[in-house]
């Protein structure tokens, strides 16, 4: 198992509407989490700051694989239509990133 972090900004005029998208996640995107061996996620907000931190523990052996795998999905597509518009990418994240990759400098049991 792997814990993995990553933070995003949320643009302000879109908080309310993130909050209520994701106290109703779709069914068919719940799925898909668990499928692409995502376990125990968590998104928290962070405000005035409006920045997301993302946090899932992946239970899989192919984490590229399984991310492919949830990129093609149809449904996510159109989740990621909806979101992504919402979020506001760090200016510093590595090339390739939406959301900023976090590294674990901590954990305890």
């Amino acid at each position: 198992m792997q814990r993995m972090g990553m933070v995003i900004g949320l643009k302000p005029a879109n908080v309310a509407n993130y909050k209520r998208l994701h106290a109703s996640v779709w069914p068919e995107i719940l799925a898909l989490i668990t499928e692409c061996n995502i376990t125990n996620y968590s998104i928290f907000l962070k405000e005035p700051e409006n920045l997301l931190f993302g946090y899932w523990e992946y239970t899989g052996e192919d984490f590229d694989a399984d991310m492919a795998t949830m990129a093609a999905h149809p449904k996510n597509k159109e989740w990621w239509a909806v979101c992504m518009p919402q979020q506001q990418p760090l200016e510093t994240r590595k090339k390739g990133e939406w959301w900023a990759m976090m590294e674990e400098v901590f954990h305890h049991d």
